[in-house]
C-alpha cells in the first residue's frame, strides 16, 4: 500500500503519501457509509416483504444482464451513428 502511495505521488496523483492516505480513507468511510444505508434499505424492504431468495436475486441477476446489454448495443449504436456522420463532415 505505501508503494501505491508513493506512485500516486510520484506520479502527480497525490500530492503526498499524507494526502493520498487521508483521501483513501475518506473514500473507505464514504463506502462503509453507502453499505449501512444499503443494509438498511434491505433490511426494511425484507421486514415488509420477506426474505429475498436465491431465486429472486438470480432473476434480478438475469435482468440486470439483459438491461446492460441493451444498454451496451445503444451506445455501440450511437457510436456507429455519429462516426457515420463525421464520415459525411
Amino acid at each position: 500500500m505505501v508503494d501505491a502511495a508513493n506512485e500516486a505521488v510520484a506520479d502527480g496523483r497525490a500530492d503526498s503519501v499524507s494526502a493520498w492516505v487521508s483521501e483513501a480513507l475518506a473514500d473507505k468511510a464514504s463506502r462503509e457509509s453507502k453499505l449501512r444505508a444499503l443494509g438498511e434499505v434491505i433490511a426494511d424492504h425484507e421486514a415488509e416483504f420477506g426474505v429475498i431468495t436465491d431465486e429472486e436475486m438470480a432473476e434480478q441477476r438475469r435482468l440486470d444482464l439483459r438491461a446492460a446489454a441493451e444498454v451496451k448495443e445503444e451506445v455501440r449504436r450511437r457510436l456507429e451513428v455519429r462516426r457515420r456522420l463525421e464520415e459525411r463532415s
